[in-house]
């Protein structure tokens, strides 16, 4: 009988996680059938997606509130799907607000339930383990600390690593990159990073480009770099780079983000998973992000954030390598300062680089391997 994988990612970098897992799983069933929500490098590997990934992506709390009764209803379409049709696992790609309810629900129903990449209930909102104790037979983390954090919470949990630790080698070729890129050899590059969803590169282009003016006007040989995920994101950064700095020596291109940040001397990012991806590339940076001033607001005042940093490549390191320019903070009067400092600073680029390398090496765990291994011991029905 033909083993049936359920799998649903929300955004491009649970898409890339989920690929890698695919992959890993068919190796092992070559005759699986995967179904349920999924992006282009799920695709890829044979996955069927019962509706487009975007519908699903998006991200914050007074976001969220807009288009909820839309969210709630696809959840209930994908359980019933699942219900009627079940899966011999179910596996949910992060995105917890949205996987966690569809798997309790699955999970009552005797479907055996996995969930890859922990909610950050060890930085905010912890009261979610309980949740995720009703919702997971396992869950698997990818970064090292969390696995003890969950069992002490009675939540199954295994650390497998980060698939993109080791899909990323430990050295990466700037040249190479730039040469894809068609950028010249010579010069300094900085890679501009405004997010994979529509509402981050809405906010992030007017300071990220801003902050590119101004370090150009200071350094006039200095080249930008800005991938893009989609055509809408595309058109978005563009019409602001338009407005804002049509003077600016600025290579857009579609996707491509690594190759841009490998190309790059330091990188401007959004934080987020560029912030993992750039640690993997040895890239120092620094860190930007806004959200809707209501959603900041109520962050602060209950107090939901447990942890001193906002970017994955801090909290790794223990410490700020990447200033974060967070909210109000995120304008060009402190970015653009900060940019050129560290360009300037080729002793600090280096050590950053180091730091990161070291990171890698530990993230390195042949980690959709060991993912693939954990989902068919849940298949089996064995205890974790």
């Amino acid at each position: 009988m033909t083993p049936v994988i359920g799998i649903v990612a929300n955004e491009p970098s649970g898409d890339q996680l989920g690929g890698a897992i695919v992959r890993a799983l068919r190796a092992q069933l070559p005759d699986a059938r995967f179904v349920g929500v999924a992006g282009p490098s799920m695709q890829r590997e044979g996955c069927e997606s019962l509706l487009p990934m975007e519908r699903l992506s998006v991200m914050g709390l007074v976001e969220v509130l807009a288009v909820l009764p839309e969210l709630l209803r696809l959840r209930r379409q994908l359980a019933d799907y699942f219900l009627e049709h079940p899966p011999d696992v179910f596996i949910g790609i992060d995105a917890p607000d949205f996987n966690l309810g569809l798997e309790t629900r699955l999970r009552r129903a005797d479907i055996r339930t996995v969930h890859v990449v922990s909610p950050t209930v060890w930085a905010w909102r912890p009261g979610r383990v309980k949740t995720i104790r009703r919702a997971v037979d396992l869950m698997l983390s990818i970064y090292p600390f969390e696995e003890t954090f969950l069992r002490e919470h009675d939540v199954p949990a295994r650390y497998v690593g980060h698939p993109l630790a080791d899909e990323i080698p430990l050295h990466v070729d700037s040249g190479e990159a730039r040469q894809a890129l068609g950028l010249p050899p010579e010069g300094m590059v900085v890679a501009l990073l405004p997010g994979s969803r529509m509402s981050e590169v809405s906010r992030l282009s007017a300071p990220m480009l801003e902050t590119a003016r101004r370090c150009q006007a200071e350094r006039p040989g200095l080249r930008f770099v800005v991938p893009l995920v989609s055509e809408r994101l595309y058109r978005e950064f563009d019409d602001k780079r338009r407005q804002i700095a049509p003077e600016l020596d600025c290579l857009l291109v579609h996707g491509r983000g690594r190759e841009a940040i490998a190309a790059a001397d330091v990188v401007l990012t959004a934080s987020g998973t560029a912030t993992l991806e750039s640690l993997l590339l040895k890239r120092p940076m620094l860190v930007a992000y806004r959200v809707n001033d209501l959603t900041f607001r109520l962050i602060k005042a209950l107090d939901l954030i447990k942890v001193p940093y906002a970017a994955m490549a801090n909290l790794l390191a223990g410490r700020e390598l990447a200033p974060e320019f967070l909210q109000e903070r995120c304008t060009a009067d402190l970015m653009a300062p900060a940019l050129l400092a560290l360009l300037d600073d080729e002793p600090r680029r280096e050590a950053i680089g180091n730091a990161y390398a070291r990171i890698h090496r530990t993230l390195r765990q042949d980690a959709a391997r060991q993912a693939a291994d954990a989902i068919l011991e849940v298949m089996a029905g064995i205890e974790q």
